[in-house]
């Protein structure tokens, strides 16, 4: 979660490809490409699977939108966010089945880390298995701050070149860059609050789902026991990102009560304007109007006076 995604007016969501395509901006500073748009037939699904994490929809480059894509249409970027410390342990979950980050490239201002800017926290084809304590250690781990990463121009910070500038201002940085890109997407919604996320997806986009959303709070990451001073250091390591979304749920309530506000308003207008046409058809029909009494005039009065 946290990572933006792309939504076309015209043909739906659609994710970011690194591969040669289209260029678009991206708002954590890369020139990423939509592969899908015009310069491949055919979207490809099966180039996101469940071992290789990324955008959900990345794989939603469906070829029956290939042609509408094609055509001059207007994106918004859209994300959804989570809260930190179900994300990170959620991450840690499923880091710990088997997957990873291998496929990730990393682009930043046209070239990828090296390896002593983005040193790996394992040796060998993955790292299953790992615990949380081994998953918290390694200083280089990306699942820290991942949404405050996705979500801002890491070209502001030099990339992943933490000796770009001192680490306090790296930091505010990347939090005001976040905050930023969040506040200018038409929409973003919270894992935490699905109802309202699919109301706010629903009135800004005038689109409708064909079922609602369902609150599921039993997660994986809900599985896991941990204790309060695992809970304290998850929050430390994850400190832009608690910021962040503390940030964002509160701009996010603002939305949802100006769309329930607006939405109320124009209900009372409608039922107005309904009750004065209701009004309007139940009123009896008037009958020739009888026109208005002429005042005699001198003249008149006196030919009047002179035939009696």
């Amino acid at each position: 979660m946290g990572e933006p995604l792309l939504l076309s007016s015209q043909a739906g969501i659609q994710g970011c490809s690194k591969e040669q395509g289209h260029p678009a901006q991206h708002p954590c500073g890369e020139s990423t490409t939509l592969a899908c748009l015009c310069a491949h037939g055919v979207g490809r699904a099966e180039d996101r699977t469940r071992d290789q994490p990324g955008s959900a929809v990345d794989a939603v480059c469906a070829s029956s939108l290939h042609a509408a894509l094609c055509l001059p249409t207007k994106f918004y970027y859209i994300t959804l966010l989570r809260d930190p410390v179900s994300r990170y342990l959620s991450e840690w979950r499923h880091v710990q089945r088997g997957a990873t980050w291998k496929t990730s490239l990393h682009m930043c201002d046209g070239r990828t880390p090296t390896p002593e800017e983005l040193p790996p926290c394992y040796e060998g084809t993955d790292w299953s298995g790992c615990t949380l304590q081994e998953f918290m250690d390694c200083p280089y781990n990306l699942a820290s701050n991942r949404q405050v990463r996705m979500l801002a121009d890491l070209s502001l910070v030099g990339c992943y070149n933490l000796s770009f500038i001192p680490e306090g201002k790296r930091a505010q940085l990347l939090l005001d860059s976040a905050k930023k890109n969040l506040r200018g997407m038409a929409f973003f919604g919270l894992t935490e609050f699905q109802r309202k996320t699919q109301y706010l997806f629903e009135r800004t986009f005038n689109l409708k789902f064909i079922r609602p959303f369902m609150q599921y709070n039993s997660t994986r990451a809900g599985g896991v026991e941990v204790d309060e001073d695992t809970i304290r250091r998850i929050e430390e390591l994850n400190d832009l990102d608690m910021q962040l979304y503390d940030y964002a749920r509160d701009l996010f309530q603002q939305r949802y009560q100006y769309r329930r506000q607006l939405e109320r308003r124009q209900q009372r207008l409608r039922s107005r304007e309904e009750r004065l046409l209701h009004r309007a058809k139940e009123a009896p029909p008037r009958g020739d109007a009888e026109e208005p009494g002429r005042v005699p005039t001198e003249d008149y009065m006196s030919h009047i006076i002179e035939k009696w």
